[in-house]
């Protein structure tokens, strides 16, 4: 029956019947027919939602499960797709320090001219996840992984570590106290940016190797800066990982930082040195100091007493020159500290001991000595301490290389006769000593006559931070 055949029907119904009840009755039937009608061509209708949707309605039909536990299965999904990743990354093997290094390879650094290259977790480059960190071999770094987590997602098993956790990549080691001491520098200087924000502790990487110490002097340091002594974290086993509320991570030394940027984070070392050993109030400093630092064992003087006769005798030349002669390694660390404020001049050979030249005042003087063979065979490595003391405002006033010493059994220019000279003993020139120590005595004698030096470093309340 069609729509145009029933409204027929109900027309001859009103119009025919004399009844006022069987009219009522003829339009009921004709409005349930022409409804029944309806109803049945919107049935032959297709249904036309995407199948995903009928799929997710049938199963919330069935499962009728609350919307809390739905938040909770999806969360459970994040927490199992956070991915580790080796944090030696073997592909860049043959350029570990290139780029963004292969120590977490997958990541950039925020880099802002003259500031260290750092990362943070949580940002919003790394789209506000924590870093998390797993593995503890201390052989080869491809077995220690890092990730990224959601702070409601960590990782399965995971631990969260609350407060400011500093990571630090080393290319080199923590017992050395020049590569040590680099590695530190990007951490203080991010401090000095930070509303000098301490970490709560440390996890120390050496080419993805963990380490669970550093040298004694770098320690006494770090504590002095930041006014406790440093804890590192040790991971309980391989497969439990560790996240951080909040991490730094550093991987490039001093690099990218602005002279001036690290002037600035050595006088915060220096004062906080001085302050921590309460060296400022200890004695009266000399006129002019000069410091014989000396070594024992590999690249030491061969004759002492005549290097050392050679600078008594052109201090006793200047009014208010004082010579010391000393062995960082038989002196405490607040005793370096105090020598170092004491020391105008500092004379020593190529070594570690000369990392003590950023405990000095600025404009301070360096003279540095090598053994035979270093300018040709020791590579860019020989000249840390010249750049060390104009980062930390010294002046270094060259250095004086042997040019006598052992022989080797190859050219001179084969990098095999480096380890003949590497460790070889330093000779002396009496004449060249004497003229260059009365040229350097004059200028800081000159400079001393002109303006007596103080940047506030004898105040116990004068440092940053």
């Amino acid at each position: 029956m069609t729509r145009r055949s029933v409204s027929w029907r109900l027309v001859t119904c009103l119009s025919s019947s004399p009844k006022l009840s069987l009219n009522v009755l003829c339009l009921v039937v004709t409005v349930f027919v022409l409804l029944q009608i309806w109803s049945f061509h919107i049935t032959l209708q297709p249904i036309l939602l995407p199948p995903s949707l009928l799929t997710y309605l049938n199963h919330h039909q069935q499962q009728q499960q609350p919307e809390v536990s739905h938040n909770d299965y999806l969360v459970e999904k994040l927490r199992e797709s956070v991915t580790f990743l080796p944090l030696k990354d073997l592909r860049f093997s043959n350029k570990p320090l290139e780029g963004h290094t292969w120590f977490m390879s997958s990541l950039y650094d925020n880099q802002t001219k003259g500031e260290v290259q750092y990362q943070e977790f949580p940002s919003e480059s790394s789209r506000e996840r924590l870093l998390c960190l797993k593995g503890f071999d201390k052989h080869d770094g491809s077995w220690n992984y890092y990730a990224l987590a959601w702070p409601q997602a960590l990782p399965v098993n995971a631990s969260l570590q609350e407060g400011l956790t500093f990571v630090s990549y080393n290319h080199y080691d923590y017992g050395n106290m020049w590569h040590g001491l680099s590695a530190m520098v990007p951490f203080v200087a991010w401090s000095l940016r930070n509303q000098c924000e301490k970490p709560h502790r440390w996890v120390l990487y050496h080419w993805g190797e963990l380490r669970f110490n550093m040298g004694t002097w770098l320690k006494e340091i770090i504590t002095a800066t930041y006014d406790q002594e440093p804890e590192f974290v040790r991971f309980g086993d391989e497969n439990t990982p560790v996240c951080f509320e909040k991490a730094v991570v550093m991987r490039h030394n001093e690099g990218g930082m602005s002279r001036e940027r690290r002037i600035e984070v050595f006088d915060l070392i220096r004062c906080k040195a001085r302050s921590y050993c309460n060296s400022s109030s200890k004695t009266s400093k000399p006129r002019i100091g000069m410091t014989l630092l000396m070594r024992t064992g590999p690249r030491s003087f061969k004759n002492i007493s005549a290097v050392t006769n050679v600078f008594k005798r052109e201090c006793k030349r200047v009014e208010g020159c004082e010579l010391k002669i000393a062995y960082s390694n038989n002196l405490t660390f607040c005793e370096q500290v105090e020598l170092m404020r004491n020391t105008d001049v500092l004379v020593s050979p190529h070594g570690a001991q000369l990392t003590n030249l950023v405990l000095m005042d600025r404009n301070s003087s360096v003279m540095e000595f090598y053994p035979k063979g270093w300018l040709k065979l020791a590579g860019v490595g020989q000249f840390v301490y010249q750049w060390g003391a104009n980062w930390s405002g010294m002046k270094h006033e060259g250095a004086w290389r042997d040019p006598f010493g052992e022989t080797c059994q190859f050219p001179d220019t084969d990098r095999r006769c480096m380890s003949v000279y590497k460790n070889a003993k330093i000779g002396y020139n009496e004449t060249y000593f004497g003229d260059w120590t009365r040229s350097v005595l004059e200028r800081v004698k000159k400079m001393k006559d002109v303006v007596e030096r103080n940047h506030g470093y004898e105040s116990l309340d004068g440092c940053m931070c």
